[in-house]
């Protein structure tokens, strides 16, 4: 028995019809166990070179983390993962809710798709049966109607909801996926692989609980108990609790880091318009949670006074269609976030690909011809909410745009391209790294593209008497740096940073559990996974885990064409800010340069290319991956 997990696939293939289950051995589930390091596995070996994203031959995959549905607080994350269709290379995006628990209690770990149906279909999983049904009806429909009529047709309001909108069906490039309406899988265009599957929804309903398959589930659910403790007074988790992550819109304006039109500046003058106090008076009706989470940091709304079925907006939306946009007007910023998640946009992308519409039109690149008439400036909600629509259903300029932000500059030509704030294709979030310079280094590393998720932010690693830095000496981290540096010291914390959130994505726990962002100090970590697996795993063995997961992702882009020439930044942030504390503050090219030198080395990369040497991808057992590379 492979404790911790049911070790079950579910194969789809919807060309054929053709459903099967594969049980994947317990030797084999300790080098992936699930998430990235199973999704990263089955693309490499899977999907082959070059192949359309949009083609049958991509393959989708679904996958629950080892933990996922644990009773343990932030144990409940998944990822979906494919070639993606806006960077044409790793696609991956993760999300919390109620989804991946219930997949595992309905008996498996993964869902891996294949294939493209000939008419809409979605899939009907329960406690270990499963069928294709059909999906006409569904599509072209919001994701509330949907989710409503899978749950009548299937006769209960409990079944948990995996779908597509409208965006995904018409293959914008980055659609994404929602379970239960508050919850998305938003980044690198996953939705649209799912739309160009014909492959509407996945609804599952399980009873098995994940005490029957951990190793020791007494010591796990005294871990629960503990943890959920702990989220309620640790300040790190106990803000996220009170204010959610609409709480940074403040601090970050503060500190002159909060971006505004399109990253141009630090600082927005609208700031009290959208900061956490007028969110708590305009939007806020109730506080939501994850699955066994006790940090609690979804948030509930009311829209122009009508109470929404999608949740409130998260910071990111905020910063996307708020400051970025150059908007002020909280309730038509939740009206975007509302309309993304109706529709099933990533609200970064979205937001990001307007604002640069927007800086495009102000320098006369684009004019009203182009926009349909919009005045696409600055500021103009109309024309902001307008274009939202417009991209989900890709009508008129909406079309280009929904194509994302280099695309459409290349599209536009002139200086387009440079103020097309995206790394690989992607977006970035809203997290300005010209004052948190690792940050910046992880949206250029990333394989997804702009990520801000790779590491754990600067700031946590500046005092040395704070919770965060405390618990990041666990790690190995020992050192504290400033957040505006880049030297070997700090590559070396960005090293340990990543294998530990990548480790994360495949174990299953939320970016908002474990130290040194948030409450879980590493010792816990360590011990949830092995109570629930009997592995006895050592903290170095836990990094390598996470360290396979990001090479197996280097490798696939590697594979497609990447190079060290795309682990870059877009020009703006070689250039200083515009306003704020931190105005004419730029991230040091040559500084930049250096320092990823420096991390290729510390990961056994080819410093000039970007390659994994095979002795580093022999030591965490990935000589097949190395025998692929030479093979290309």
């Amino acid at each position: 028995m492979t404790y911790g997990s049911t070790a079950k696939i579910l194969r789809v293939n919807l060309t054929s019809g053709e459903l099967t289950v594969e049980t994947l051995s317990e030797d084999f589930y300790r080098l992936y166990p699930g998430g990235k390091a199973l999704a990263g596995y089955i693309l490499l070996n899977e999907i082959p070179p070059h192949t359309d994203p949009f083609a049958p031959e991509n393959v989708l995959v679904i996958a629950n983390g080892l933990l996922t549905g644990a009773p343990v607080s932030t144990a409940t994350r998944y990822v979906v993962s494919a070639r993606s269709p806006l960077t044409n290379g790793y696609g991956e995006s993760e999300a919390g809710g109620f989804w991946g628990p219930e997949l595992k209690m309905a008996g498996f770990e993964a869902i891996v798709v294949t294939g493209r149906s000939p008419q809409p279909v979605y899939l009907w999983i329960q406690d270990g049966v499963f069928e294709i049904r059909p999906a006409q009806h569904l599509w072209g429909r919001t994701t509330a109607e949907a989710q409503e009529t899978i749950r009548t047709e299937l006769g209960d309001d409990k079944i948990r909801v995996l779908q597509i909108g409208i965006a995904g069906e018409n293959l914008v490039r980055y659609a994404g996926l929602t379970n239960d309406l508050r919850h998305f899988n938003g980044r690198t265009g996953m939705g649209a692989v799912m739309g160009s599957k014909n492959l509407r929804a996945i609804a599952v309903r399980g009873t098995q609980r994940y005490q029957a398959l951990a190793h020791d589930p007494e010591t796990l659910l005294a871990l629960g108990r503990k943890l959920s403790k702990s989220a309620r007074e640790n300040p790190l988790s106990w803000d996220l609790q009170q204010r959610g992550t609409p709480g940074l819109v403040e601090p970050l304006n503060t500190g002159g880091i909060l971006p505004t039109r399109n990253f141009r500046q630090g600082v927005f003058e609208g700031v009290d318009e959208i900061k956490w106090e007028a969110y708590e008076k305009e939007l806020l009706t109730a506080r939501r949670s994850c699955y066994a989470c006790a940090v609690r940091c979804k948030r509930e709304v009311a829209v122009n006074g009508q109470p929404s079925l999608y949740g409130g907006p998260e910071y990111e939306t905020i910063g996307a269609f708020g400051s970025n946009c150059g908007i002020s007007n909280l309730q038509a910023i939740a009206k975007a976030g509302e309309l993304c998640n109706a529709y099933m946009l990533d609200s970064i992308s979205t937001g990001m690909t307007i604002s640069f519409a927007m800086e495009c039109f102000e320098h006369g690149l684009i004019g009203l011809d182009e926009t349909d008439g919009i005045d696409l400036r600055f500021g103009n909600v109309e024309a902001m909410l307008t274009m939202v629509e417009r991209i989900a259903r890709r009508e008129g300029f909406g079309d280009l745009l929904a194509e994302g932000s280099l695309r459409a500059a290349e599209k536009i030509g002139g200086d387009a391209k440079y103020f097309a704030i995206q790394v690989k294709g992607q977006e970035l979030a809203m997290h300005e790294p010209r004052g948190k310079y690792n940050v910046g280094m992880g949206y250029a590393i990333s394989e997804i593209g702009a990520d801000h998720l790779v590491v754990a932010h600067d700031p946590a690693f500046a005092n040395p008497d704070s919770i965060q830095f405390k618990s990041a000496l666990a790690l190995g981290i020992t050192v504290p740096q400033p957040p505006r540096l880049l030297n070997a010291e700090k590559m070396k914390h960005f090293y340990i940073l990543e294998k530990w959130g990548s480790m994360e994505k495949a174990i299953g726990y939320c970016f908002f559990g474990p130290s040194p962002r948030s409450f879980i100090h590493p010792d816990d970590v360590l011990l949830s996974i092995n109570a629930a697996t009997g592995w006895n795993l050592s903290m170095e063995d836990t990094l390598q885990i996470g360290e396979r997961a990001t090479n197996m992702a280097r490798i696939f882009n590697l594979r497609e064409g990447f190079s060290r020439q795309d682990d870059t930044l877009p020009e703006r942030l070689f250039q200083g800010l515009e306003n704020g504390p931190l105005q004419g503050n730029a991230i040091p090219r040559e500084d930049f340069e250096q320092a990823l030198t420096v991390l290729y080395d510390l990961k056994g990369w080819d410093p000039a290319t970007g390659v994994p040497g095979r002795e580093r991808l022999e030591a965490l057992s990935l000589g097949w991956a190395a025998d692929l590379l030479e093979a290309q």
